[in-house]
């Protein structure tokens, strides 16, 4: 059964597959209006969302399918009076995919375990690979190719979003360097980091962890930052995660250590002032909502995916 649930678990291969169908369907969607005639994915969310709400469900009716959208707020499950086991089992009898976006890791880990049909993860506390993928695929769609080039993470480095930039420029061939504060409220986790070495030696990647910006962004083709208040941060601690992570926001000057054709990319939402200036995100190199657009071709090409099949396993 195909699932993904981490980019750990993927290959190389079937990375490069997905970004080259998702840029097919850019290019040509209406050669894929019928691709899922009839398929039915039921999205189970336990966190707020925008882009992967509206992403998923554009791609599924522009496809010829039908999404379910399952608040866990009002669900049995999300009660405590059902268990995964039992959702994952039922759902498999009336559905085709699922895509859970949920607060801990492990339960996307055990859906995906008791389901007999594909289970897509759409956010967890650890990892958001479908972010990553898109992700991926704008890199490739501004700067042709993906190895070799080097992306420099700036800010709350110990997140979902990072955890898989991590997995995913390892797996490709893109050197990160991952600049945050210093102590682990705001650095990677260290299995992460650890996954990745392994990968390195066989890509050519190289990660990088330093608590110096400039250092970070110098020479960066990407520079890339998410928000400093994710959803599980209380309002509470804006004003001290602000002092600490200011040191670290995408400004102008940032920018400009970058390689010329740099590009600046958040995954949305971002708070202007914030993570990055409005000169920033506004700016000519920043490409966030070309990259909020991707979501859309990589989320459809994903469900294809893992309906399809893959041409290598991982």
């Amino acid at each position: 059964m195909n699932h993904l649930i981490t980019l750990r678990d993927w290959t190389k291969e079937q990375i490069d597959e997905v970004i080259d169908l998702a840029v097919k369907i850019k290019k040509s969607p209406e050669n894929f209006y019928d691709t899922m005639h009839r398929k039915v994915l039921v999205m189970i969310f336990e966190k707020p969302s925008l882009r992967t709400r509206v992403s998923f469900e554009t791609g599924m009716c522009r496809m010829g399918g039908h999404a379910i959208y399952y608040d866990m707020a009002n669900s049995p499950l999300g009660a405590g009076k059902e268990t995964i086991h039992d959702t994952a089992k039922t759902l498999s009898r009336y559905s085709d995919l699922i895509m859970a976006r949920l607060f801990a890791h492990k339960n996307i880990e055990e859906m995906a375990r008791y389901a007999d049909i594909p289970v897509i993860n759409g956010l967890t506390d650890f990892n958001h690979p479908c972010q990553v993928l898109s992700d991926l695929m704008t890199i490739r769609e501004k700067k042709g190719e993906i190895k070799g080039l080097t992306l420099a993470y700036l800010g709350d480095a110990k997140n979902n979003v990072t955890h898989s930039l991590l997995y995913g420029c390892s797996k490709m061939g893109v050197n990160i360097n991952v600049g945050c504060p210093e102590g682990e409220d705001f650095s990677p986790l260290q299995g992460v980091l650890d996954d990745c070495n392994p990968i390195c030696d066989k890509s050519g990647a190289v990660v990088k962890l330093t608590h110096d910006p400039l250092e970070a962004v110098k020479g960066a083709d990407i520079i890339y930052t998410d928000s400093w208040m994710s959803y599980h941060v209380p309002s509470e601690e804006l004003e001290n995660r602000v002092k600490a992570l200011k040191p670290f926001q995408v400004d102008v000057i940032k920018m400009q250590l970058g390689a010329p054709d740099v590009i600046f990319m958040n995954c949305l939402p971002a708070m202007r002032g914030y993570e990055q200036t409005s000169e920033v995100i506004d700016g000519p190199h920043s490409v966030v909502f070309d990259q909020a657009e991707n979501r859309l071709h990589c989320q459809k090409a994903i469900m294809v995916k893992l309906l399809e099949g893959f041409t290598s396993d991982a």
